[in-house]
This record gives structure tokens, sequence and C-alpha cells, in this order.
């Protein structure tokens, strides 16, 4: 992460998580490093061995989750929202993922040599990286003639085989 002023650079390192919240952590060293965090809402449900926080960084939202054991599995972001601007950018390889058209993010992702499904138009994924995308909104947004919001409302980074069970399930 990186903070000039008001200004805040989320930076994607997938498959290690989003600087400085790596894959690994515990939920307590998540929270600690983000200082300007605001106040974060933690949510634990023993029950189905989930936790989760989250807080906002210049509107943008920030959830560090926890499934299945006690360190973070995925670090997932959500656009502001309709009508909101933020000071705070979320970048992929120099590409800020909220206002790059999903196509064009996709395209560069493909260039990479990344392999980006898009078998789940809602929910694109790169496997492996592993990066998934959400395309839905019950916001007000612009879309493309399939009824696509013309970029992507989150991203969340998972460990390399985050997205296995989607493609084990297709077998």
């Amino acid at each position: 992460m990186r903070t000039e002023g008001l200004a805040m650079d989320l930076v994607l390192d997938p498959p290690r998580g989003v600087a400085p919240i790596l894959l690994g952590m515990t939920l307590d060293e998540a929270l600690a490093t983000v200082p300007e965090r605001g106040e974060p809402r933690v949510l634990r449900r023993p029950s189905r061995n989930l936790a989760k926080a989250s807080w906002a960084l210049g509107h943008v939202g920030v959830q560090a989750l926890v499934e299945g054991g006690t360190h973070v599995t995925a670090i997932e972001l959500w656009w502001p929202g309709e009508g909101r601007t933020s000071s705070t950018r979320v970048l992929l390889h120099g590409d800020e993922v909220f206002t790059t058209l999903a196509v064009d993010l996709f395209r560069r992702a493909a260039g990479r040599g990344w392999t980006v499904d898009t078998s789940q138009p809602e929910h694109p994924v790169i496997p492996g990286v592993s990066l998934g995308f959400t395309r839905q909104t019950s916001q007000e947004a612009e879309r493309h003639a399939d009824g696509l919001p013309k970029h992507v409302t989150s991203v969340l980074v998972g460990g390399e085989d985050y997205y296995d069970d989607r493609y084990e399930q297709r077998a």
C-alpha cells in the first residue's frame, strides 16, 4: 500500500495478497497493518469456521476473510458505489481495477499470459493467480448491451488454489 496525503494505492499482489495485507496473516495481524482503516467490523461464525473483518479505505470496501482455519485466506475489495469517488485506487499491474473497462482489464491480464475464465460472466476468475471479480450490482451503473456493468464491482485475491473447486466441479 502506498499513501500520499489522503490518496492511497492498494496494489494487488496475487496470489500473495493486497499489500500490506498478506494471505496467511491472522485476522488481528491483518487489522494491525492498516492503522487508518477506521472502525472495522469483525464477524466470527464458529459454526461455519468463518471470520472476516470489514472496513473502508476512502470508500473502497475491504474484507479480510478467514475460511476454515485461523489465517487470512482471501482479501476482497469493493468499489465505492454509484456516484461516489475515492482517493483510494485499487491497482493491478498499473490498471485501476474499478475504473478500467472490464474488457480491457481482462484483455491485459490475458496479455500477461494469464487464463481469464469468463464462463460465468458475472463472476470471472483468473485461476492459479488467483483473482476473482464480480460484475454485478443492484445500483445504477453503466452497462454493456449484455446487461453487465462496464467495470468490475469487486476483486478478490486468494491463494493459488483458491478457485480449484470451481474447476473440479466441471470435471
